[in-house]
């Protein structure tokens, strides 16, 4: 740590009083970083023997700072020993902010807006920064390119597919990486591509995000960084969230660049994937190869990823043996059982009219239970019950005193019961529960009430409860 100590009494012209290891941001980086103290000053400190990557980032740092962006000051350096002082930008990541304004699937305000901060500042770097980049100096590759690609895709085969015990058809898998390559070199790639755009790389300061560890940018396609922040794992965003960002993404990028959005989305979902293989490839080899079981922790969130994108997106290209490979993932109860999501099981619960749409499956899971309260005795038929809902208590009472309502959500509870219980114990994170009944008001209203408060205050067990009607109606 000398080297550190003597970098810090140069810049500060006073001695260090203090060094403290970050081990929070260590990550699988291999770097080690502190933070030094004295006379008042802070700053951070890397001490790291991959003398290129300490090139690239000095360099884009200096770069990215002339175009005003958001990044750290680099107060010294010490190449030939592998260190470099840079400014203390705090202790707040994207991520820990997300992690305190959130309940389960309801992200708070405050949360929302950092986010989108972020997703505005991006183009910045993309576009505006990336025209006059050095790109000599990236390293290991100038851009991500086929060579990039095949290192991505082959890491995740190699130690993910393999360690995990997944099979897989090699040949038919190469040839389906193939096809996606392709599609991925369709996109227009000649744009800074962040690399690890994720929110452990994003600090909050002040309310304003500021932006580390994009020392592995290359030359690439605008879609792979926005794909990386929204499909981030253990930041967990929900899908309505995730789709409200990446519109104000594309609002922002308007902005800097005359594209195509129709031409942007048809390569968008590719890069997806493709980051979410990379992300795979590193939890295995840290997780599986390596024996540091906490990398494990963030497969199960990949997972969910993998399977909102089965549910709900079609790629232009045919990649069989890749989706089989994905749904082998999806059964394998040894990577299902890895670890639980942090946030445990939440049970979404809908009351709805069947004149309307059924509730959207936001999660990927096929939308889970809905059940038809149409048979049930109907209060709306009543005079005295139809300015009421489901909640009030003569509709309660009404209900209640109907021995079919009393028999039907009973079945229902138990059905529900076996496949929540079975969730926990695979390690899933979300599971849907609607109600539908003629006008959405009183039948379905009060049985969604009812599961909820059966299901309220179980260990790891989350209720988010929404009345679809009810809201139509402001009651």
């Amino acid at each position: 740590m000398e080297v550190l100590e003597r970098l810090f009494e140069q810049h500060f012209k006073t001695a260090v009083d203090e060094v403290r290891p970050l081990q929070g941001q260590l990550g699988g980086s291999g770097r080690a970083i502190v933070r030094l103290r004295g006379g008042g000053y802070s700053a951070v400190g890397i001490l790291y023997s991959v003398r290129e990557e300490n090139v690239a980032f000095l360099e884009f740092s200096r770069h990215f700072r002339r175009h005003g962006l958001p990044v750290p000051e680099i107060y010294g350096e010490a190449l030939k020993e592998g260190a470099y002082l840079e400014e203390d930008l705090g202790d707040t990541t994207l991520f820990e902010y997300l992690r305190k304004n959130r309940t389960g699937e309801a992200v708070d305000a405050p949360a929302v807006e950092a986010y989108r901060k972020v997703v505005g500042v991006l183009p910045r770097f993309q576009v505006v920064a990336g025209r006059d980049l050095n790109y000599k100096v990236c390293y290991p590759r100038a851009s991500f390119d086929r060579q990039s690609i095949a290192w991505d895709l082959n890491y995740f085969k190699y130690y993910f597919l393999r360690l995990a015990g997944v099979p897989f058809n090699e040949q038919a898998l190469e040839h389906d990486f193939s096809r996606l390559t392709k599609l991925l070199l369709a996109a227009d790639h000649d744009y800074f591509l962040y690399r690890d755009f994720q929110s452990r790389n994003v600090m909050l300061r002040g309310g304003e995000p500021y932006f580390l560890d994009y020392q592995g940018g290359r030359k690439g396609a605008l879609q792979y960084d926005i794909a990386s922040l929204l499909f981030d794992g253990k930041a967990d965003l929900p899908p309505a969230l995730r789709q409200e960002l990446l519109d104000h993404y594309l609002d922002c990028l308007a902005g800097y660049l005359d594209f195509a959005r129709d031409a942007f989305m048809e390569h968008y979902y590719a890069y997806v994937y493709v980051r979410i293989m990379q992300a795979l490839g590193a939890y295995g080899f840290r997780g599986f190869y390596e024996r540091k079981p906490h990398f494990l922790e963030s497969v199960p969130y990949a997972l969910k990823n993998l399977r909102w994108l089965k549910h709900n997106v079609t790629l232009p290209v045919a990649l069989p043996a890749l989706m089989e490979a994905f749904q082998g993932m999806l059964a394998s109860e040894k990577l299902l059982a890895l670890a639980a999501p942090e946030s445990g099981l939440t049970v979404h619960i809908f009351s709805f009219s069947f004149h309307r749409q059924m509730p959207a499956d936001e999660e990927g899971h096929g939308g889970g239970f809905v059940f038809d309260g149409r048979g049930l005795p109907n209060p709306g038929r009543e005079e005295r019950f139809r300015a009421l809902t489901g909640k009030d208590a003569p509709v309660i009472e009404y209900l209640e005193q109907q021995e079919s309502v009393r028999h039907f959500l009973k079945n229902a509870e138990e059905m529900v019961d076996a496949t929540v219980a079975s969730y926990q114990k695979r390690g899933f994170s979300s599971l849907m529960a609607s109600f539908g009944c003629t006008g959405g008001q009183h039948r379905s209203v009060y049985l969604a009430e009812q599961l909820a408060e059966h299901l309220r205050g179980r260990n790891g067990v989350q209720v988010a409860l929404r009345h679809l009607e009810l809201e139509k109606l402001g009651k």
